[in-house]
């Protein structure tokens, strides 16, 4: 069996009420998904997405004509593409995915068979006033999610605090948060100095009495003293890694003690492949491993599969910000969006590969 054929296709949707994530200053009115699709020679599929895979179109000839199954071979051509051109890890979720449908087995059962299943937490993106973090909060809860993550980035990180304060308490004790700090990267056109390590452990401290379960991204994502410090001076897990493009900069994190919880996705770095080494390395250094995993429906599937079949995630990030961000719009190319259960559960079906179904139409109509 021969890989047949490779197609990269851009995908775009309309956003009416525009998305205004927290870590970027502009609104977003549009959508788009890059899907990378790989067919064998005897009619197999496997769809991946991500990043624009810039530099993929041109050497595809180092994966068109050879063993879908050579994971490992094509891991390694994807890692010296990832070095010269862009992220082109996509490409490793849609052979994954493909390996899956040859060999009728469900990609978490390939990677170890853990569990089928990961609870999820609500992933907020939008920046609210105190009472209304409440309001969407106590929805989360009557929802059924056990934790929901709150995002940083108001004018004074007070504000910050008194958000996650007015949340505590409409939602009790028993309910989990987390608070995404964004201080790690910028968007292109944001030039803010992110914190240091004084700020970030005053802002910690502050953070402490309200039981935040952890407090992501916050230092600069290059300043690995500081978040070892950070994390020996505070109470709260310091988690980071979201936007790491090397597999040794994970390492690094791990080795230097700079995180309790790291977070790298599998569309951004690594893929399936590369990942799995890193989530048994985080276990063995007694580290949380929950992948990073805010983007569209596919991404999100092959980090549930990861998070569920060989990492033991206590918690999956599941982007969900109503009316702004929801799932209909996260996972527009399914036929289905992904959904989580009264109890907060995302379950994985015995269905071959991640379990995709996209719908061909919408893919028509969308297409760029």
């Amino acid at each position: 069996m021969k890989i047949a054929r490779i197609e990269v296709s851009r995908h775009r949707i309309p956003l009416d009420p525009p998305f205004r994530p927290s870590w970027d200053t502009r609104a977003r009115g549009r959508f788009e998904a890059v899907i990378v699709r790989v067919e064998s020679d005897e009619g197999h599929v496997g769809y991946g997405s991500g990043d624009d895979m810039l530099g993929l179109e041109q050497h595809l000839d180092l994966f068109l004509g050879t063993d879908p199954l050579a994971l490992e071979q094509h891991y390694r051509y994807l890692a010296n593409l990832q070095f010269h051109y862009g992220r082109c890890w996509p490409l490793d979720i849609a052979l994954w995915d493909l390996a899956g449908q040859i060999t009728g087995q469900p990609v978490w059962r390939m990677l170890g068979g853990l569990s089928n299943r990961v609870r999820a937490y609500a992933s907020s993106g939008t920046l609210r006033d105190p009472a209304a973090m409440a309001d969407i909060a106590q929805r989360f809860k009557n929802e059924g999610f056990p934790a929901m993550k709150i995002r940083f980035h108001r004018a004074d990180w007070r504000d910050d605090v008194r958000a996650v304060a007015a949340v505590r308490r409409a939602v009790g004790d028993e309910f989990v948060l987390m608070v995404d700090c964004n201080q790690g990267w910028r968007m292109a056109w944001d030039v803010a100095t992110p914190w240091s390590m004084k700020d970030a452990l005053q802002v910690a401290r502050a953070l402490e009495d309200h039981g935040v379960y952890w407090m992501e991204e916050p230092l600069y994502r290059g300043d690995y003293e500081g978040m070892a410090q950070l994390r020996a001076a505070t109470d709260l897990r310091i988690g980071g890694a979201e936007m790491t493009r090397e597999l040794h900069e994970l390492k690094t994190l791990i080795d230097r003690g700079c995180l309790d919880v790291l977070q790298p996705d599998a569309v951004l770095v690594g893929g399936i492949t590369g990942l799995r080494r890193i989530a048994i390395m985080a276990q063995e250094a007694g580290l949380v491993f929950t992948p990073h995993t805010w983007g569209n429906g596919i991404g999100l599937m092959a980090n549930i599969h990861l998070a569920a079949g060989i990492a033991g995630s206590p918690y999956l990030e599941f982007p969900y910000d109503p009316p702004e961000w929801t799932p209909e719009r996260r996972d527009f190319m399914f036929s289905d969006p992904i959904t989580v259960d009264s109890e907060g559960w995302i379950t994985l079906s015995d269905r071959p590969g991640l379990g995709l179904t996209l719908d061909d139409d919408v893919l028509k109509r969308t297409r760029v």
